[in-house]
């Protein structure tokens, strides 16, 4: 099946008791046994869920995995992961970090003994460099990163990574499945945030993990049920409603973007902007051969500094002034106050997120409209 055809029927047949084509909610947090230890599949709702079972199956069909784990956060399905990397363990990771993520890895898991090195990902010399230079066990990529929509080498950092005999992990939130597979360059893990684009509506909070292999899916499953950061049965349901249309809608977001990014790509009060669908964008030729398209999300660094990207905040009318992203509706945030306020200032502005640097998550309005509210906004800038 083509990928549209994936996200409407893999993994998600008719309910088999009522035909019903839309998977039942199953909200029972235990389940009748006929006698001790013989159930029929399910036996607690932390440890398996029916609803649930469906979004994961259908999460693995997306991302080409053979198995999918769906959790109550981003951040949840992280810290899961995480947990199979005790002390004493190396992990290399991307240095254009989300904020919550270089949150949990420098406020919590350094207490633990894990040594953590960043690097610019976007040299695949120096990545290989720094993952050869000690005993490394786990590589944590974002690409496109966030939020200046670098670009990283999936199969550069993959071939590095499994020469030096380490886990490779790749947040795909950004790009979602309909735009890039990482387990098709090899990737071993994908993470997804589906409170974003997978769940698209901005109604849910939730996260998911994809496993390239069942052997490593038995090992997370454990840990899921160990750490039990599930998600609700309806929580799973609104993320299944929302995958049915991830392919429309991604596209949709995509003619957003384009359109606000060829304003802002010229518009004087803007220093530099940042979308990897633009030939401008210093990795562009990168993300045309790993990616089949190129997202919904547009960073500029506006002239000015911090009051005048408030000010361009502020003169906004169709995108809201918001956390989060990937949404139906269109979301502006000011990652230095906002979503890596956590990061310290030194460390945000040495990787290019500085006062005047703003994110805009086009939704699917009409692109026209899009471009003339930025457009208004930066003439009040």
């Amino acid at each position: 099946m083509r990928f549209d055809t994936r996200l409407i029927h893999a993994g998600q047949p008719p309910d088999a008791l009522t035909g019903a084509v839309n998977a039942p909610i199953y909200l029972s947090s235990t389940f009748r046994q006929s006698a001790p230890n013989r159930n029929q599949g399910y036996v607690y709702s932390r440890s398996g869920n029916p609803t649930r079972h469906v979004l994961e199956s259908a999460l693995a069909a997306a991302e080409s995995g053979a198995a999918g784990l769906a959790f109550s956060s981003g951040l949840g399905a992280l810290t899961t992961l995480l947990e199979a990397f005790p002390s004493g363990s190396r992990i290399v990771s991307v240095d254009d970090l989300y904020g919550g993520t270089w949150r949990l890895f420098e406020h919590h898991r350094k207490q633990f003994g894990v040594r953590i090195d960043y690097v610019d990902m976007t040299d695949a010399d120096r990545t290989a460099a720094t993952i050869a230079e000690a005993p490394v066990d786990l590589v944590y990529v974002e690409t496109p990163t966030n939020p200046l929509l670098r670009i990283v080498d999936l199969r550069a950092v993959v071939r590095a990574a499994h020469r030096a005999g380490a886990v490779v992990a790749v947040d795909n939130t950004f790009a979602t499945p309909a735009n890039q597979r990482p387990i098709e360059f090899g990737t071993d893990i994908v993470l997804h945030s589906t409170t974003k684009y997978l769940g698209g509506h901005s109604d849910i909070i939730g996260g998911a993990l994809v496993l390239r292999s069942a052997r490593a899916a038995e090992r997370y499953a454990w840990l899921q049920n160990a750490v039990g950061a599930v998600p609700s049965p309806f929580d799973c349901f609104l993320v299944l409603r929302g995958l049915h249309t991830l392919g429309v809608r991604m596209r949709a977001h995509e003619a957003g973007a384009r359109a606000v990014a060829e304003v802002l790509e010229h518009h004087r009060k803007v220093a530099a902007s940042y979308f990897p669908g633009r030939p401008s964008h210093a990795q562009y030729r990168l993300a045309r051969r790993q990616m089949d398209g190129f997202g919904g999300i547009v960073s500029a660094d506006i002239v000015g500094g911090r009051r005048a990207a408030v000010r361009f905040l502020r003169a906004l009318r169709v995108f809201t002034l918001a956390e989060s992203l990937g949404g139906v509706e269109s979301l502006a945030d000011h990652p230095a106050s906002m979503t890596h306020a956590s990061v310290p200032r030194a460390e945000r502005e040495a990787h290019g997120v500085t006062d005047g640097l703003v994110r805009l998550s086009c939704g699917i309005e009409d692109p026209a409209d899009l471009a003339d509210d930025v457009r208004r906004a930066l003439g009040r800038a």
